[in-house]
């Protein structure tokens, strides 16, 4: 992995991540069955140049950033995590939202202690909560990094009128929407990330909906190049934009180093445009 993308304007990362959120257990509850496999997959992914992770303290809530913890710390210098915050937990499979400045703060705390960190590298908003004056979450935000626990602020599921109001209240380095070749309704906010400098975190970026359909276009094309459907998806996740940084999770050790391959993969112009 050479290609990299500079959060921020100052954290380097490669840009094909890794998302925590499968390492849970079922229904992002609790700890896996297999704890020890979780803790395995993520050092194999630092050891395969993954060195930027996706968490929430939703994942669990809490097991994901412990196995982080748990796998990954001390933190190798060049390592990056990202963590969110905003979403609330009330049993498997089951979410709700609150972005009140006190949950923030109280959650932040949280956080570090479960991360083992002093400040959260990118600390972003899981959704913005309808139900709290925008400057009041974001401001509490910007508090945040003023006294130095967080680095960067990042949003999450937000339009393009969405990150222009937060940006009017404090600097923000990424925004993370679901998009994938199967759903690119968040093209204009990936074209709005990448004109002004913001990283753009896809998630769910192996989703291909009918285009992998047997037979299909998708699978073609991924004969032809030498590729799985699921490498294909990323690479051409990673060629569409240079600000794009695809976070593929999984709990199996195979599936991550397919996924990691995706990121040497080379697709010809053709088949690149055949998926436009």
């Amino acid at each position: 992995m050479t290609e990299t993308f500079a959060l921020g304007g100052d954290l380097p990362v490669n840009r094909l991540g890794f998302g925590t959120m499968q390492l849970t257990g079922p229904g992002v509850w609790g700890f896996p069955a297999d704890r020890v496999n979780a803790v395995r997959v993520l050092r194999r992914a630092v050891e395969l140049g993954v060195n930027f992770f996706d968490t929430a303290d939703s994942y669990g809530p809490n097991a994901a950033e412990q196995l982080l913890k748990e796998a990954l710390h001390p933190y190798p210098d060049h390592v990056v995590i990202a963590t969110k915050v905003g979403l609330t937990r009330q049993g498997p499979g089951r979410w709700g939202g609150d972005a009140r400045p006190a949950y923030i703060r109280r959650q932040i705390e949280s956080s570090l202690r479960n991360l083992g960190l002093e400040q959260i590298p990118l600390y972003q908003l899981h959704r913005i909560d309808p139900r709290v004056p925008l400057a009041d979450q974001i401001g509490t935000l910007a508090d945040l990094r003023t006294e130095g626990k967080i680095r960067h602020i990042g949003l999450s599921q937000v339009s393009v009128d969405d990150i222009r109001a937060v940006r009017r209240i404090a600097p923000i380095a990424s925004v993370q929407n679901l998009y994938n070749l199967a759903d690119r309704d968040s093209e204009d906010v990936l074209d709005y990330a990448e004109k002004t400098g913001l990283g753009f975190i896809p998630w769910f970026p192996l989703a291909t909906g009918q285009l992998a359909r047997p037979g299909g276009r998708l699978e073609q094309i991924a004969r032809r190049a030498g590729l799985t459907p699921s490498q294909l998806a990323l690479a051409w996740l990673l060629r569409r934009s240079p600000a794009m940084l695809p976070i593929p999770g999984t709990s199996s050790p195979h599936h991550l180093e397919e996924n990691i391959a995706a990121a040497s993969a080379e697709l010809s112009d053709a088949d690149y445009a055949a998926l436009i």
